[in-house]
C-alpha cells in the first residue's frame, strides 16, 4: 500500500501495522557492529548472564528503526518528504533476541506547514509490541508530508 497524503491522515488514526517482525540475533549484532557500539549488553554473551536481564539485550536503536520501519509501508511510503524529529523515545520493556514485534501507530497531530503550501505535518505515535503484548518500545515522530496533488496538476 502507498503512504498516505496529509489530507488523508486524522487526528487519533489509529493504525494496526500487518507486518510483524521476529528480531534475531544477527540482526543485533550486525547493527552493533555497524554503528560501532562495543557495549557488551549486546554483544558478550557471559558478561550479559550476570546482569539483571540474565541474556543479551537487543541495540534500542535497532528496536526503534524497526518500529518506524514497519510502520512505513502503510503511512508514509513515497508521500513523506522529510523526518523532522523524534521526541519522547521510551523503552519500556526490553527486546531479546526471538523477541516478535508487531507495531501500532496513532496520528497524534497535523497541522499545514506555515512556510511551504505543499506540505503538512503529521505528528506520529509509534508503539512497539513484543508476542507478549508488553511495549518495548514508544516514539513521538514527526514527518513532513506532501498535500494531495490538485486534479489540475495531475492533469
Amino acid at each position: 500500500m502507498a503512504g498516505l497524503y496529509f489530507e488523508e491522515f486524522e487526528e487519533g488514526q489509529v493504525f494496526e501495522h500487518a507486518m510483524s517482525r521476529t528480531v534475531s540475533e544477527m540482526d543485533n549484532v550486525l547493527f552493533s557492529a555497524l554503528t560501532m557500539n562495543p557495549q557488551p549488553l549486546h554483544l558478550d554473551e557471559e558478561f550479559a548472564k550476570k546482569t539483571e536481564f540474565g541474556q543479551r539485550l537487543v541495540n534500542s536503536l535497532f528496536t526503534l528503526g524497526l518500529v518506524i520501519g514497519i510502520s512505513v509501508g502503510e503511512t508514509t511510503l513515497g508521500t513523506t518528504i522529510a523526518n523532522l524529529g523524534m521526541s519522547d523515545v521510551r523503552f519500556p520493556k526490553p527486546v531479546f533476541h526471538g523477541d516478535t514485534l508487531r507495531v501500532r501507530t496513532i496520528v497524534r497531530a497535523k497541522r499545514k506547514s506555515k512556510s511551504r503550501p505543499d506540505s503538512g505535518i503529521v505528528e506520529f505515535e509509534h508503539q512497539g509490541i513484543n508476542q507478549r503484548g508488553e511495549t518495548v518500545v514508544i516514539c513521538r515522530r514527526a514527518g513532513l508530508m506532501m498535500c494531495r496533488p490538485s486534479a489540475a496538476s495531475e492533469g
